[in-house]
């Protein structure tokens, strides 16, 4: 059995100031089967960086205080969607499936995100929708960890950049 206190893990924050406050659950409780984070977004912070997809694993968000926004799409320069999802509420999004939440309110936001499988990023199976200045659209980009950021490598072209 293994017990953690929340306010006990030390948090983290994102390399491209997406979050400020988020504690890896999962690691302090050693599992490994399922992710588990804990985040409080202060208003205008999000989970992560940009719309992305994780093709192994699935993803559900559990809103515990606030309301988070989230937008999805099933393909780069596909039709958006977005939802509210409030406290006491959940959404999940399949692997594959185009995802980012936000807070978009004035109060702060307290939720746990748990994906399964696996507790760790296999980076070659995230990928990022973003504007490509050599495409000159939104295209798909493969997504790698950087020391303080991310690369990201468009799918049409192959350019490169660090954010």
């Amino acid at each position: 059995m293994e017990h953690v206190r929340i306010d006990e893990v030390e948090g983290e924050t994102h390399p491209g100031g997406a979050f400020t406050d988020r504690r890896p659950l999962s690691a302090a409780l050693a599992t490994t089967d399922v992710a588990i984070n804990r985040y409080e977004l202060a208003p205008g912070e999000a989970f992560s960086g940009g719309l992305h997809t994780h093709y192994d694993q699935e993803e559900v968000f559990y809103v515990v205080e606030g309301t988070a926004t989230f937008r999805t799409t099933d393909a780069p320069g596909g039709e958006r969607e977005e939802v509210a999802v409030s406290a006491g509420e959940t959404i999940r999004f399949a692997p594959g499936e185009y995802q980012r939440g936000r807070n978009e309110t004035d109060e702060p936001v307290v939720a746990l995100a748990i994906g399964a499988p696996g507790t760790g990023h296999n980076w070659a199976r995230i990928e990022s929708l973003a504007d490509c200045p050599g495409c000159g659209r939104e295209t798909a980009h493969d997504l790698d960890s950087t020391d303080g950021g991310f690369r990201l490598t468009c799918t049409k072209c192959d350019r490169e950049r660090v954010v």
